[in-house]
């Protein structure tokens, strides 16, 4: 089922002349540094540390479509947005675009997580009301 997703955050990020590979493209391996770069700046935007020890965001899954190659040099605006929620994680999406055309999509669930036992725990209220933006 398809849930609606709310855009959450925005950020650009520089194409690395080292992003490239062998065929002249951004390696299909960066797209998720482009992705985790974004999820990461968002969750710290928002006061969510991301660090070991303790509870907090880990990626339980993660893909990427590849609709166009992506080439130095450029700037990749990466949009986040939030799907579903559940108890203890929720979705989310991204696009990847340059000059406004999207080269790329791209979809992370993210579990909150005891990460010293590393065992799901309920998300916490104020990530809660976050995502549902209240």
């Amino acid at each position: 089922m398809e849930h609606a997703r709310k855009l959450m955050h925005v950020t650009r990020i520089p194409i690395r002349w080292g992003d490239m590979d062998a065929y002249g493209h951004v390696n299909n391996t960066v797209y998720f540094r482009y992705m985790e770069q974004a999820r990461v700046e968002w969750l710290e935007g928002m006061r969510f540390a991301v660090r070991p020890g303790g509870n907090g965001p880990v990626i339980v899954n993660a893909s990427c479509t590849f609709q166009i190659p992506m080439t130095y040099p450029g700037t990749v605006e990466v949009r986040t947005s939030v799907g579903a929620i559940g108890r203890s994680s929720f979705q989310t999406h991204v696009e990847m675009a340059i000059g406004g055309m999207v080269y790329a999509e791209g979809a992370a669930k993210v579990v909150w997580m005891d990460t010293r036992t590393g065992k799901s725990v309920p998300l916490p209220d104020e990530v809660r009301s976050a995502l549902e933006g209240a």
